[in-house]
């Protein structure tokens, strides 16, 4: 299976609390709730069908424990993520869960990496990382993401945790898809390509 990171981040590439002022406070974070005025139709047609692609969620244990709260509880029949969210197979990076509440979960205890490496030996579409902020950026460093989208969010917002604060990642990116919304938002998809390439500008033919 390939892993596929999802992300909301603002255009100084903030990723913390996008979907409510008290999603998620921490360091003081008083900024929550960014993403919500650009949602539209346009945008949640292209997470539905983002979506079909999965054959499971890959999470971290904060966004697994927010999203097992959650998502069991949104009873709307109407609502277009709602079944699948529920019944598909949770993966959860964690040390400090023995097992899960929101089924079905399986619990990667141990060196993550490896657990993940060993989950894309598995036959299937994609496993889908969304939220976990922390975990999609290891695992971006350490080069076991092969599908990176992101949905921008037409704001700076000047504090927060970014998605991206990596040291000494390598990583080649090829563009594949980009839209944009009526409500402003950018939604861009992009393959990894394994390292970033470098290049010596000698000039370009087209202006000598």
């Amino acid at each position: 299976m390939n892993i596929a990171v999802t992300q909301f981040v603002t255009l100084d590439g903030v990723s913390q609390g996008p979907g409510s002022a008290d999603e998620d406070t921490s360091n003081g974070f008083q900024r929550g709730g960014w993403f919500v005025p650009y949602l539209d139709e346009a945008f949640v047609r292209h997470a539905s069908d983002r979506l079909d692609q999965a054959d499971g969620l890959l999470l971290g244990r904060r966004t697994y424990e927010a999203f097992a709260r959650d998502w069991p509880q949104i009873t709307d029949p109407n609502d277009p993520f709602t079944v699948r969210m529920n019944t598909l197979p949770k993966y959860v990076v964690t040390n400090t869960l023995t097992e899960g509440t929101w089924n079905p979960t399986t619990v990667l205890r141990g060196d993550p990496f490896a657990s993940v490496a060993a989950l894309k030996e598995q036959p299937g579409r994609e496993l889908q990382v969304h939220g976990s902020s922390r975990l999609a950026a290891a695992l971006i460093a350490a080069g076991l993401v092969d599908t990176i989208r992101l949905a921008v969010a037409p704001a700076i917002i000047g504090q927060g945790r970014q998605l991206l604060p990596l040291q000494n990642a390598n990583v080649g990116l090829r563009l594949v898809d980009h839209q944009s919304t009526p409500g402003g938002l950018l939604l861009l998809e992009y393959e990894t390509t394994g390292s970033a390439p470098l290049a010596e500008y000698d000039g370009s033919p087209a202006l000598s």
